[in-house]
């Protein structure tokens, strides 16, 4: 596999950027025009906006169609269903042909402004150039519940994690020919970047609120993708379950020795009592139901991966067969 492709001196670049979209029928005209914009400011690079919609059932599709008959530039995919957040914007970075690929959300929270900065580091050799929230408009307690999230998985994991990254970046084409080639059916997809190897340029930024519409981030989805990142780069939460096991059941033995030898020696005036055995029965058992839950994330992972169901299933695509 070639990772490194040198261009001729008068051969254009292609950029691709994706944008994921689930009922952002408020957002995806302004994203677009953003997005346009941007190219305008970038002489000398050829562009394609690639939206990959998830069976939104607002109007999102019949704006994006009304964009894509006007500007060959815009391609679309629409999914048969929601696959959901893990899947979709995936399968949409690996239909992509540019010489290197944006992933860009359609909140706008993330501004793309910032592919400018994006290009630079990427025409200075980096293979990837990635978003880093510095800080954040969203409320204080959900931003720093994600900084201690990210403290988190960057600790358990046996590969380097960039904390407070989103996915918002470029990627050369390079790094999406290698995800071409890992056939994962739910892939945790900043862990794969980095898992990748090349080292990333790191561009901060201050992630705004959103304008238009409502989040599709709910507390399932946000653990999902929490449980997703531990259980696909970490294998320390089951040896801690292991050594925490073995370090209770010793504490026990010596807990157990103790009240028996001071039983013997304290027959008369010594009462154990009731309460010592139903504390530790809740520590014990508390303690194995978490590390059972634990225990079946990791069984639910290797399930999904044996499945091998594809990442989505496309209903339509749009002006894919448009070059400009």
């Amino acid at each position: 596999m070639v990772f490194f492709q040198a261009y001729p001196p008068d051969f254009v670049k292609r950029i691709s950027v994706v944008t994921p979209t689930y009922n952002e029928e408020e957002n995806v005209r302004e994203v677009y025009r953003q997005t346009k914009d941007v190219f305008a400011a970038l002489p000398g690079y050829q562009y394609e906006h690639l939206f990959i919609d998830n069976a939104s059932t607002d109007r999102t599709v019949a704006v994006l169609r009304e964009i894509a008959a006007a500007d060959p530039h815009v391609k679309i995919i629409v999914n048969a269903r929601n696959f959901g957040h893990i899947r979709s914007p995936h399968h949409g970075l690996l239909q992509t042909t540019g010489d290197a690929t944006v992933l860009l959300f359609a909140d706008l929270q993330d501004p793309p402004q910032l592919i400018t900065e994006f290009v630079k580091q990427w025409e200075n050799g980096f293979k990837a150039a990635l978003g880093v929230k510095d800080n954040s408009d969203e409320s204080w307690l959900l931003f720093g519940i994600r900084k201690l999230y990210y403290r988190l998985v960057t600790g358990l994991s046996g590969t380097r994690l960039i904390r407070n990254f989103t996915g918002f970046g470029l990627y050369d084409r390079c790094i999406i020919d290698v995800l071409r080639t890992i056939d994962d059916p739910y892939p945790y997809f900043r862990g794969l970047v980095m898992e990748i190897g090349f080292e990333p340029a790191l561009i901060s930024y201050h992630q705004r609120a959103r304008k238009r519409g409502i989040t599709k981030n709910n507390f399932y989805t946000l653990y999902d993708i929490a449980m997703l990142g531990i259980t696909s780069h970490s294998r320390v939460p089951l040896r801690m379950a292991t050594m925490l096991g073995f370090t209770l059941s010793f504490m026990g033995m010596l807990a157990g020795f103790g009240y028996l030898v001071a039983k013997l020696l304290f027959w008369n005036v010594f009462s154990a009592g009731i309460a010592p055995i139903v504390i530790g029965g809740f520590v014990f058992l508390s303690m194995q139901l978490f590390f059972i839950g634990l225990l079946g994330e990791y069984i639910a992972a290797i399930h999904t991966q044996v499945l091998k169901r594809p990442l989505v299933v496309e209903k339509e695509r749009i002006n894919f067969d448009t070059t400009v």
